[in-house]
């Protein structure tokens, strides 16, 4: 990949940018400038990562598993596992999504090598990085299709949805507190699923996904309050667990057309 690993062994201008990180996963933007068509000396990956390229291309060497990395080609890595690299073309622009938790795969078998990215998976990245907003649902849940659609076998695989009766239980989770679980995961793991299995089962019978549904509950409980006179937006948004201000804005915006101010405006006259 362009980061981590393999550009340390090489001169060149790497800048890595944090887009989010959770201690389920994180994702990474990571720039190399370099023209180096000779491999690095090998070196060992620290966790498991995907890396999808957004611009450029260049060469890795995953345990004698040589792939060139485009656009339309991804690879994944496992743990320990020796990576070198090389950059025949220059610079190249990646995303690493980093799983370091089992859970996020959805048990499925975990084979290290080249990743075909059609549309599907590429729509799937670029809204992946998109999602910072609300990592530990909005973000998980991107992470989970990116992953369903790196791993699956066949274009059109998808594993049948859970019954009815797991979605209506996540719906009382979320309506009896939205806080309640702090991402994703947790709420999987308090209904005794995987995440994987409690998004595809919500949003069959729901209708959509998990991060939308406590989206709607949470700007309905915001619309609640200030219809009872709120003022103070910033302690709203912490009381309904946004991560600041601009969060809910960005939310009630996306669900209403109007910002909360807007919304107060509204509702005063």
């Amino acid at each position: 990949m362009c980061g981590f690993a393999g550009c340390r062994t090489v001169v060149l201008v790497r800048t890595t940018r944090t887009v989010i990180e959770t201690r389920h996963f994180a994702i990474r933007a990571v720039e190399c400038t370099d023209d180096h068509p000779r491999w690095s000396a090998p070196e060992p990956a620290p966790s498991a990562h995907i890396v999808l390229v957004q611009r450029g291309h260049f060469r890795v060497d995953v345990e004698g598993r040589k792939v060139t990395a485009e656009p339309a080609t991804g690879y994944l890595h496992l743990p320990g596992e020796e990576l070198r690299f090389a950059h025949p073309a220059g610079g190249d622009l990646c995303t690493a999504v980093t799983l370091s938790d089992d859970e996020l795969t959805g048990g499925a078998r975990v084979g290290s090598g080249a990743v075909r990215v059609d549309a599907r998976l590429e729509l799937a990245h670029r809204l992946l990085l998109r999602s910072g907003g609300d990592p530990g649902f909005a973000a998980a849940e991107a992470v989970l299709d990116l992953v369903r659609l790196a791993l699956r076998e066949q274009p059109h695989d998808s594993p049948p949805p859970g019954r009815a009766d797991l979605a209506e239980r996540a719906r009382e989770a979320v309506l009896a507190d939205p806080l309640a679980a702090a991402s994703l995961v947790e709420l999987a793991r308090l209904l005794d699923t995987s995440p994987s299995h409690l998004s595809h089962t919500f949003r069959h019978h729901v209708g959509m996904p998990v991060s939308r549904y406590r989206n709607r509950v949470r700007v309905s409980r915001a619309l609640a309050r200030l219809d009872q006179g709120e003022t103070d937006l910033a302690a709203l948004a912490a009381a309904l667990g946004f991560s600041d201000q601009a969060h809910l804005t960005r939310v009630m915006r996306a669900e209403l057309g109007h910002t909360p101010g807007r919304v107060r405006a509204l509702l005063a006259s």
